[in-house]
This record gives structure tokens, sequence and C-alpha cells, in this order.
């Protein structure tokens, strides 16, 4: 029999996968679930349960957290990363880490096929599909719900006429979990008009007293929260995201340009992400020079719009990449948070290298570093050229 290395996450799409490529297509299939985030050991274990029960020949769980924030996340932080001024890239940062470690799974199992469950209509068609002509040539790819244009009706039909069973109200929605946040779609996503009810969101309101949280940044990274500290960054989000999380906070509705040109709409739930950005870009307001402030938005802003569409492998990355790791030097300090029913606001920060020192001067009261006279004089000179175009102008339209 031939070889397809399925990636599986045990949802509708990848479930249906299982039994049209075994069942209708005689593949052998081995499934591999690359976990980035989001799901519990347990959790981990009834995916592989369901794999098997669906029919797979083996399945494999890859951890791939480290690694996701060790090549992603970190740069997105670095960034403060948000697509349209709203996204935190929740899935499709982490699709590359998922593409590039199938990829590696197909490599291994020595399969003649890979597959997965991306629709026609979406980004992740494009993303795996690159990641797998760049990095395993030659090795067929086969996408059912795309070819096949399923709807999620017919999904859930045909399993049910396979015997499957499985929480299909649940189905109707398509959940994807990371450790950069969680995406939500449904029918409430598929129109320009509409929120997500409250019980479609994973994550439920279960705080209401207001809280304060204190993140400990080292040349941009999270090390702490609150008094305690951290081996690995991954530790210090997934903890934030237990205090973060019970307030709701987050929720948002992206909708975006996808990379096959047409608009979309996804809802995504963030919490330790969103909190995270925000306190990172105000350390930064505070320890980065201007100019240092604005190129690396700039940066930034082209680098998770490339992440988004897939192209991680592009060398122009590992520049960006340098010069965000660069910018970071300084960046340490502390940042405090306010954390309350479905928002946060942040407060203050504590950092050796915050340039709003009082010394320098006062912005609005004192100034200590100048005189009115040198003042009188840069403004003079700052605005020279165009003084002296404005005058050539008006000189020339009489």
């Amino acid at each position: 029999m031939r070889k397809v290395v399925l990636g599986f996450s045990g949802g509708l799409d990848t479930s249906y996968c299982v039994k049209y490529l075994s069942e209708e297509k005689g593949y052998e299939v081995h499934s591999v679930i690359v976990n980035t985030g989001g799901f519990t050991a347990e959790e981990l274990q009834e995916i592989e349960k369901r794999a098997y029960s669906l029919g797979v020949k083996s399945h494999k769980t890859v951890d791939a957290v480290r690694s996701y924030y060790d090549k992603v996340i970190r740069y997105l932080v670095f960034g403060n990363v948000l697509k349209n001024n709203t996204y935190p890239l929740s899935v499709s940062a982490e699709r590359m880490s998922q593409a590039l470690a199938i990829a590696e799974y197909v490599k291994e199992v020595g399969a003649d096929a890979v597959a997965h469950g991306s629709t026609g209509a979406g980004n992740d068609q494009v993303r795996f599909d690159m990641i797998f002509h760049i990095m395993i040539p030659g090795v067929e790819i086969i996408t059912p719900i795309r070819d096949l244009k399923l709807s999620r009706e017919a999904e859930i039909a045909y399993l049910q006429s396979k015997g499957v069973e499985m929480n299909f109200a649940k189905a109707m929605y398509s959940i994807n979990k990371g450790i950069w946040g969680t995406s939500v779609g449904g029918k409430e996503t598929l129109t320009s008009n509409g929120m997500l009810p409250e019980e479609a969101w994973p994550t439920q309101l279960t705080k209401n007293d207001p809280e304060q949280v204190v993140l400990s940044f080292e040349k941009g990274e999270l090390t702490g929260v609150n008094d305690k500290k951290f081996d690995h960054p991954t530790d210090a989000i997934v903890y934030l995201q237990t205090l973060a999380g019970g307030f709701a906070i987050g929720r948002d509705i992206h909708v975006g340009d996808t990379i096959i040109g047409i608009k979309g709409r996804v809802g995504f739930e963030a919490a330790a992400p969103m909190v995270i950005l925000k306190a990172h870009h105000a350390l930064e307001k505070h320890v980065l020079s201007k100019w240092q402030l604005t190129w690396k938005d700039q940066l930034a802003t082209f680098y998770g719009n490339w992440m988004h569409e897939g192209q991680i492998l592009d060398p122009v990355m590992r520049d960006i990449e340098a010069y965000l790791q660069h910018s970071q030097e300084n960046v340490t300090g502390k940042v405090f948070v306010n954390l309350m029913p479905y928002r946060f606001q942040v407060t203050g920060i504590e950092s050796a290298y915050d340039l709003m020192s009082s010394k320098f001067g006062k912005y609005g009261e004192m100034n200590s570093g100048w005189s009115g006279e040198d003042v009188r004089g840069f403004s003079k000179i700052f605005g020279n050229q165009t003084m002296i175009w404005n005058q050539v102008n008006e000189s020339n339209k009489k």
C-alpha cells in the first residue's frame, strides 16, 4: 500500500481525511500532530486514540512548542506584530512550524504522499503546499477537503455514514489551538457582520475581580510573571494564560486579505499574547530611540505580513530577525498590567534603561538640559528648509 502522512488535529476535517484516504483511496495513513501549544497531555492522548479509532496505521505526536517560540514567536514579540493592528498571527505563524515538522516526518516515514485538511478558500492550503514543495519536492500533496469542495455539513454526513462518533455540534466551529492563541471560525465569521456567541469561545469568563500582574522582560523576552521566574519564555506564556484567560481577554474578530486574494473573517482569543505584545511595546517606547521604533515598526509589519503568507523560508526573514534581535539589547524591565473582564490596561514600566529620566527634563513642565535660547535657535534651524520652500514658492506665485 502507498503511504501517506496526514497532518492530524483530531477535528472534523482531518477526521474526514483519515476515513477518505484509507477507505476510499486505499492509502496506509500515518497521522502526525505537531503540538505548538494549547494541548494538554490528556488532549493529545485523546487525539491519538481518535486517530487509531479512525483507522490510521501509526500516529506520532511532535512537541514543537519551544522550537515554535525560538524560531517564530520571539520575533513576533520583538516586532509587536499584529496583523492589521488586530491579529497576533495565532494560527498563521504556527502553521509554519507544523508544516516544517510534517515535512520532516514524511522523510522519516518514507511516504509517497502528504495530506492536509485545508479547504480551498483559506490561507492554510498555500502555507502547507508551499512548504511541502520547498522541503519535500516531488512528494504528492493530497487535499481531500479542497479537491472535493466539501462543506462542514457534508463532512459530518460522511462520517456519520461511517459510524464515526464525535461531538458534531462542536464541530460546527473550526477551532485551532496554540500557545500563541486560538482561532475560532463558524457561521458568524462567514459574513461581514456578526459576533461569535459566548458558547463558541473555548475559554469562558470566570474572573470578575481585577488583578494586577507584573511582567518581567530581559532583552525583549518574557522571563517572569509576578514573583515567578521561568526557565523558558514558553513556560511564562502558559502561566500568564492561566491568569489572564479567565478574564476573557484578547477576544476579537480579524478581518484580513487572504493570500489567495479574497477577504476573510476569523475569530480568535489570545489573552497572554495580547497582554505580552502590548506590555512589550510599552517597555520599548520607554527604552528605544525614536528612529529605532520607527524603523522597527516598518520592518516588523513586513515580517508579520510575509510570515502570514507562509514565507518563513525566504532568506529576507533571517535578515529582519537579525535586526529585531539586535533592537532588543536594552528592552529589559518590568511592566505593570491591570487585568479586568474582557480588557486590560498597561499602567507603567520600570527599567534601568528608561529614557524618560527626570534629570533630562520633565515633559511639559521643566527643561533641565537646554535653555529657552537653545530652543529658539533649534526651532529656527529645524524649520529652515521648509521656510525657504514656502518663501520661494510664494514669490513665484506673484
